[in-house]
């Protein structure tokens, strides 16, 4: 399975992908990253299982990404991993085509809740 990690943070790339292993989903291709605009275009490229982006970023936030990506008739299943966790921003990520939101700090246990319907441990 390939995952794609979007996150302008690179320290926040790493903590994603250490939960994700401590998730029980290691083992897995991680690519990442660094804004909207660049997961977009490596999305677009390659072939990914599973995206996990944060909301806010530069040159494109996580949700133009979503946008961008179910424009493009992409249905890759996409999960926010985001400090902002509103019950109107997991409704705006759930009408847009999310599977879900995590919001930070997160756990372990969070990301095996959001992710187990469509990542394979």
């Amino acid at each position: 399975m390939k995952i794609l990690v979007a996150d302008d943070s690179r320290a926040m790339r790493m903590i994603v992908i250490r939960t994700l292993r401590q998730a029980g989903f290691a083992g897995h291709v991680v690519i990442e990253a660094e804004n909207g605009k660049e997961a977009l275009e490596v999305a677009t490229r390659q072939s990914v299982d599973l995206i996990l982006s944060d909301w806010n970023m530069p040159e494109m936030t996580g949700l133009e990404f979503l946008r961008g990506l179910r424009a493009k008739g992409k249905r890759t299943p996409f999960c926010f991993v985001t400090s902002e966790g509103s019950d109107e921003m997991r409704e705006l990520a759930q009408a847009s085509g999310a599977v879900g939101l995590i919001a930070k700090p997160f756990t372990a246990e969070a990301f095996s809740d959001v992710l187990s319907s469509v990542v394979s441990a």
